[in-house]
């Protein structure tokens, strides 16, 4: 191979050289940057400890506000997103709490509790065949084992909607 050729090789081949030497260095670099899911932010987890408490307490907007800074801090909380679903719940606002069980699922699939909080609130809006689906998955996840997310959830598919358990009838005589 003669000294010309030599040169033409080594710059047909530099771009390719250069374009694997920053996909290397790129994917070296965003390694080290990434926390594994399994490690939450201590912080917030405080802040999540601190919102469920509030959420016990019935002070819905305080528990609000400390879980949306647990997820500000570290947005793979998925106990935190959880949390907001079951404060969503509560106020009856049934939509959101799927959203947020939706967050969740998007960080781990598998989750049962999260699997059972959007059951739940399926079921509250009335959407009790895509609840069994989600009882199913539980039921797979869960195996023979006893599993709690799987047994409120089938409980309350069998009582269906709050709604429909609480509206009178409509047939029924007015007392004077």
């Amino acid at each position: 191979m003669s000294g010309n050729a030599a040169w033409e090789t080594m710059m047909r081949l530099l771009p390719i050289a250069i374009v694997l030497g920053i996909a290397g260095a790129t994917i070296a670099s965003s390694g080290e940057t990434q926390v594994p899911d399994a490690q939450i932010s201590p912080q917030s987890l405080q802040w999540q400890k601190a919102g469920e408490t509030a959420l016990a307490a019935g002070q819905f907007q305080a528990a609000d506000d400390a879980l949306e800074t647990a997820l500000i801090i570290d947005p793979r909380n998925r106990g935190a997103f959880i949390a907001l679903a079951r404060v969503a719940q509560r106020q009856k606002l049934y939509g959101q709490a799927i959203r947020f069980t939706s967050k969740a699922l998007s960080l781990e699939p598998n989750d049962p509790v999260a699997l059972g909080v959007q059951g739940e609130a399926m079921v509250e809006q009335g959407a009790t065949a895509r609840a069994q689906q989600n009882l199913a998955k539980i039921k797979s996840l869960c195996g023979a084992n006893a599993c709690a997310p799987a047994d409120s959830l089938a409980a309350l598919i069998q009582r269906g909607p709050a709604m429909a358990v609480k509206a009178p009838a409509a047939d029924a005589p007015k007392k004077n």
